[in-house]
């Protein structure tokens, strides 16, 4: 490894903080001085600010972003019997929350530029799936909105009304980004994102936070995240989980918003640079014209990845793979019976596709020298 230079990170979290270090402080102080550390008020104040920001009428938050998944499918009663559409190119958390519930999956292939779910691949999927007349009744579809780029919600939409089914967005990794000037997390009959510590916007654990219109969904899911509570916490209307958000984490979330916009617009500029100087090199992330991303991550591809990585290492650059084995070939999802080849676009995203540091603060110094050592 290169030494006698200063280490870069792949995600900055620490200047982030002494930006912010103060009213962090504040904010948590508040929370011992009160002692409300579970649903306290700054969880009311958080959802306030996230649903105005996002655009829609309720955010109920949440302990995780796997938890923001689960609770929306609970609230649609999905259980065996029921068929979910998803990408199988992205966190497992995604397909994990169908399978808890007893409910089947059908993955379905991305599209080659975003790495978003193909809304044709998927028309295809649902038809072969009438005519499959398995008895199983198809009732949603989970798009990810992947690396900080949505899905293209009105072809989505558009297929899903003429099926039947519920759109559950998954902005885990979209929050702050657009979609023809609609803010992610605004789509979909129900939204989900996560509040993960390396997420755009993260908070010191894990968080999470749901997105509706409709005001039966949220009363059933704020109720769900609190063990299916009715009038008070002893009086349970359905089965839920302990789906809670802790105060302190809110007050992190908080603290953060006040300059979410702005590093917004600084991971585009880093986003953008790189872009610039690594086009004729490897292939950089495409943003269609209609949207902006959040870049949760900066993922290329290259055809020589192993080689670029390990030269990458020697130079001190810290990379990672998202997501080096697609979904339906792993162990976990053996019994859906998928193999090789199913989803071409997906295997051979996840053979050559690496993220490289992405954060607010990467100084040009550190960009330079990233895109020196890939281009070698």
């Amino acid at each position: 490894m290169t030494t006698g230079r200063k280490k870069i990170d792949f995600i900055d979290l620490k200047a982030q903080q002494r930006r912010i270090r103060m009213s962090l402080e504040e904010r948590i102080k508040k929370v011992m001085d009160h002692g409300a550390y579970i649903m306290g008020p700054e969880i009311a104040e958080l959802e306030g600010k996230l649903a105005q920001y996002v655009g829609v009428k309720h955010c109920v938050g949440c302990a995780s972003g796997t938890d923001a998944l689960l609770l929306p499918l609970m609230a649609y009663g999905i259980g065996p019997g029921d068929v979910v559409f998803t990408s199988p190119f992205t966190f497992i958390a995604t397909a994990e929350v169908v399978a808890l519930l007893g409910a089947s999956l059908v993955f379905v292939d991305i599209n080659p530029r975003t790495y978003n779910i193909d809304p044709e691949k998927l028309d295809d999927a649902l038809s072969k799936f009438v005519k499959s007349n398995s008895g199983k009744k198809a009732k949603g579809v989970i798009p990810v909105d992947l690396f900080g780029q949505t899905a293209d919600y009105d072809a989505i939409g558009a297929i899903a009304k003429r099926h039947g089914l519920f759109v559950l967005q998954d902005a885990a990794q979209s929050f702050g980004a657009t979609y023809k000037g609609r803010k992610a997390g605004s789509f979909g009959d129900v939204a989900a994102t996560s509040f993960f510590p390396a997420k755009p916007l993260g908070c010191y654990g894990d968080g999470g936070a749901m997105f509706c219109n409709d005001d039966v969904m949220a009363e059933k899911l704020r109720s769900l995240r609190v063990h299916g509570q009715g009038t008070d916490k002893y009086d349970n209307v359905r089965i839920g989980i302990n789906g809670r958000l802790d105060s302190i984490q809110a007050a992190v979330l908080l603290s953060k918003m006040e300059i979410f916009d702005e590093e917004l617009a600084l991971r585009d500029s880093v986003a953008r640079r790189y872009t610039e100087n690594l086009h004729d090199v490897v292939t950089t992330p495409f943003v269609r014209e209609d949207c902006t991303s959040a870049w949760a991550q900066y993922s290329i591809l290259a055809t020589d990845r192993n080689a670029m990585m390990s030269r990458l290492k020697t130079a001190g650059v810290p990379t990672a793979i998202y997501y080096p084995k697609p979904l339906h070939l792993q162990e976990a999802f053996r019994s859906l019976g998928y193999k090789r080849g199913d989803f071409p676009v997906s295997e051979r995203i996840a053979d050559s596709i690496f993220s490289i540091p992405m954060h607010p603060y990467l100084d040009h110094e550190d960009q330079d020298y990233i895109v020196n050592a890939i281009r070698g």
